[in-house]
């Protein structure tokens, strides 16, 4: 027979309205009493209906999470552990994979009654996200964002110091002619890996040898590669503003018979999986995708269980992972 909350608050010899004050996670109910309503539900193994527990807390017991791809695996890292957190906290996570805010609310998923809260990683129209959830009270956070926001909670590497290592660990390995393939302008990721790289330089009392600008996609890399090569003008040295860029450019290399880190030495940024799958394996700065996800989930789930919490932007550290594309200068 299925055991009844009936059954455990028998067990336990309290009252139903206190075991549903347990389930439903109620700061009235004495830790004594908890405890024996938790030792009653351990005892019987019952097990509380998720959906019947999200109602009575009028509740959906789903995080909406929108992105523009799934062909990355740093997002990918981020939302497996978001959607591991999450499961601890009982919830269910639903996946928005949207170029537009206009896709992702058109399709309804972001609406007051279908999700508790939402989290927006790397969104593209962020303002119009911005916007519309607060229009609808949707408690939310952003990770990834594209320029600092005070108004909101989110979560942001930090880039500068990202592109900063980078560079400098070329600059210690006695390069002096270091170019950086940027990313696309808009991103804050990309300005402030860019004002890393060029703050390095400076602090070395270095000019930056070229600045190109370029898309997260391996064909920029590859594209500008074959540019310098061709033309004469390859630099011995590169930070690329992300591992797809740096793929490219080492595959303009092997095109063409140079070698790496013997005729270049080559730093990328979020380390990938393929970082180090390929060969020569890439030396590149770390995004730590589980310290985000988890901070991302703490911070979403304080939002909605406290409408006052006031705003903040948490700032987490990346780590510069050096393997077999850079080498001292000869």
């Amino acid at each position: 027979m299925k055991v009844s909350i009936f059954d455990v608050a028998k067990k336990s010899g309290l009252s139903v309205v206190t075991v549903s004050r347990v389930l439903n996670q109620s700061d009235s109910v004495r830790p004594k009493n908890r405890e024996k309503v938790l030792q009653a539900m351990k005892e019987l193994d019952y097990h509380p209906n998720a959906s019947a527990r999200s109602l009575a807390r009028g509740k959906t017991g789903i995080i909406g999470l929108t992105l523009t791809t799934l062909h990355d695996s740093f997002f990918d890292a981020v939302v497996k552990e978001v959607n591991d957190k999450l499961a601890e906290h009982g919830y269910f996570l639903a996946l928005s994979i949207s170029k537009s805010y206009e896709d992702a609310f058109h399709r309804s998923l972001f609406q007051e009654d279908r999700v508790d809260g939402v989290i927006l990683l790397s969104p593209v129209d962020e303002d119009e996200y911005v916007m519309e959830l607060k229009k609808k009270k949707i408690p939310f956070i952003m990770i990834d964002n594209s320029r600092k926001n005070p108004s909101v909670t989110s979560i942001i590497v930090d880039n500068y110091k990202g592109g900063y290592e980078a560079t400098k660990h070329l600059i210690d390995l006695g390069h002096t002619e270091i170019a950086h393939i940027a990313g696309p302008d808009p991103y804050l990721s990309s300005r402030e890996r860019e004002r890393g790289y060029l703050t390095a330089l400076k602090d070395a009392g270095l000019e930056p040898f070229r600045i190109e600008r370029g898309t997260f996609a391996m064909s920029s890399g590859y594209d500008i590669a074959m540019k310098w090569i061709e033309s004469g003008n390859l630099p011995p040295a590169v930070f690329a503003a992300d591992d797809y860029i740096a793929l490219g450019v080492i595959n303009a290399c092997l095109n063409k018979g140079v070698r790496i880190p013997r005729d270049l030495s080559l730093v990328g940024f979020d380390d990938q999986i393929f970082a180090s799958e390929f060969r020569p394996m890439l030396t590149t700065v770390r995004q730590p995708a589980d310290k985000i996800g988890a901070a991302g989930v703490e911070l979403l789930l304080a939002a909605i269980n406290d409408s006052t919490k006031r705003n903040v932007t948490i700032q987490i550290e990346p780590e510069l992972i050096i393997r077999e594309t850079t080498a001292r200068k000869t």
